[in-house]
């Protein structure tokens, strides 16, 4: 479980609900079915009309992510440590006794790029190779986290719309003022809805979606530098220096 994500659906949920019924409302006068139904309904909608399938199952995928630690990254000073004993090992052995260390390293990409220097493969190739993956993971994950900036911006627009569908409904029962101010504020609870799902749902969970791509990438970069370090030949201490600057706060 995730804990910052967990608080922070507790808090904002939490504030807007506690604020609500500190200024003397109660729960079930922002519960509203019909509001509900326009505002996630209409913002569902209306984000299956601008993304693929692939694209929507790809974010729903990826929202398992941000409640729940799934992705096995290792750290960045693990791996640090870990090219720092290959750069060792391959000094001593030549870069082909690595090649039994490939099993005991679960993340794939840093794998992957390992087995590419074990091959014998031009470290330009080597390079180009895993600068592409690292693009093109780049792009597939950008546009899972498209997919919930979009549906922020849906969110409050489709609100508005709830919230004047629910006022045309009280102007058509303008005969029966005693119901006038419970129906305005049925209404504007439409607008609630796409405000709050949008700020305290939909847009957080993009944001944390783009920084945990930026972090993974930072971490596929200083891999990359890593194994050319090793195909190159540099020493684990001048290696473990260059890496370190990948570091925050190095």
């Amino acid at each position: 479980m995730n804990k910052a994500s967990t608080l922070g659906i507790v808090l904002a949920l939490g504030a807007v609900v506690g604020g609500n019924v500190l200024e003397g409302g109660s729960v079930d006068s922002i519960l509203q079915g019909s509001a509900a139904l326009i505002v996630f309904g209409g913002t569902l909608g209306a984000t299956f009309l601008s993304f693929s399938i692939k694209d929507i199952s790809l974010s729903a995928r990826l929202l398992k992510q941000v409640f729940i630690d799934e992705r096995s990254i290792p750290e960045n000073h693990t791996v640090i440590a870990d090219m720092v004993d290959l750069s060792h090992k391959a000094r001593q052995k030549g870069i082909l006794s690595l090649e039994g260390e490939l099993g005991r390293i679960r993340y794939g990409f840093f794998r992957r790029a390992l087995k590419l220097v074990i091959d014998g493969i031009d470290p330009r190739v080597v390079a180009g190779s895993l600068e592409q993956e690292n693009r093109t993971f780049e792009l597939e994950q950008g546009r899972a986290a498209r997919v919930f900036e979009a549906a922020g911006g849906y969110a409050p627009t489709i609100g508005i719309i709830g919230a004047v569908l629910g006022l045309i409904h009280v102007m058509e029962n303008l005969s029966d003022p005693a119901n006038l101010g419970s129906g305005i504020a049925v209404a504007f609870v439409a607008t609630v809805y796409g405000v709050a799902s949008a700020n305290l749902l939909f847009l957080p969970i993009a944001k944390k979606m783009v920084n945990s791509v930026k972090e993974e990438i930072q971490l596929r970069e200083m891999i990359i530098e890593g194994v050319l370090g090793i195909q190159e030949g540099k020493s684990p201490f001048v290696l473990r220096e260059h890496l370190s600057s990948f570091l925050s706060g190095s």
